[in-house]
């Protein structure tokens, strides 16, 4: 840990089926040893503060099924090219502000898709990079996101999903797990799992989406 501490801003709020208070205070205390000062904002109104955001090393984001403002989005999307980290996990990323494609724009992906019922699926790492250094792949039991995304990501994790009931159709599909991505001088992290507390409490899950948290702030 440096001399100058780094800030980081937790940004909850949104439908609470996703735990917003209880998941992101999961890693409140792993930013907190990681040299962080860690703010908290339950209104959406904080993306208008620029100079608060400007001042701002990592953005943790977890609020789905919301709705921005073109300024909140402006203020959020112009924070994070500018070099404010942006980061987080499930629907609080890409299940919410569906209809603003500025920031669709700017976190490469949207939730399409997951059957009703919880799976047992294998989570396989897919490239190199320092967030999955050392972790091997993995099994979790949660929902399956069938997600759109573009190139312009990082993947480096990877699931395999049944594109239609019953087993009909084409073969098993690839579908991105957890990315990296670079907008303008800002980096973001995003990881498709993260429903229920539990599943962030996942070992291997836990881990990794502690360092994508780390490695998103500038």
């Amino acid at each position: 840990m440096g001399d100058e501490m780094r800030t980081a801003l937790i940004v909850r709020g949104g439908w609470e089926g996703h735990a917003p208070v209880e998941t992101t205070e999961l890693f409140r205390p792993g930013l907190v040893a990681a040299g962080f000062e860690v703010d908290i904002a339950d209104d959406l109104d904080v993306y208008l503060d620029a100079e608060r955001l400007k001042r701002t090393d990592l953005i943790v984001q977890c609020w789905s099924q919301g709705e921005l403002t073109k300024e909140q989005a402006a203020g959020l999307t112009g924070a994070v090219h500018a070099g404010t980290g942006f980061a987080g996990w499930h629907g609080g990323i890409v299940g919410t502000f569906t209809t603003n494609t500025d920031y669709l724009r700017m976190v490469g992906g949207l939730f399409l898709f997951h059957p009703e019922e919880f799976l047992e699926y294998e989570v396989t790492i897919d490239a190199p990079h320092p967030i999955v250094a050392g972790l091997s792949d993995f099994t979790v039991c949660t929902e399956q996101y069938w997600l759109l995304s573009d190139s312009l990501n990082d993947v480096i994790a990877r699931t395999a999903v049944t594109p239609s009931a019953g087993g009909h159709g084409p073969g098993l599909v690839s579908m991105p797990v957890v990315w990296t991505r670079r907008w303008g001088a800002g980096r973001l992290f995003f990881s498709a799992i993260g429903h229920r507390v539990a599943d962030l409490e996942h070992p291997t899950v836990r881990e990794l989406t502690h360092r994508g948290l780390v490695w998103a702030a500038r």
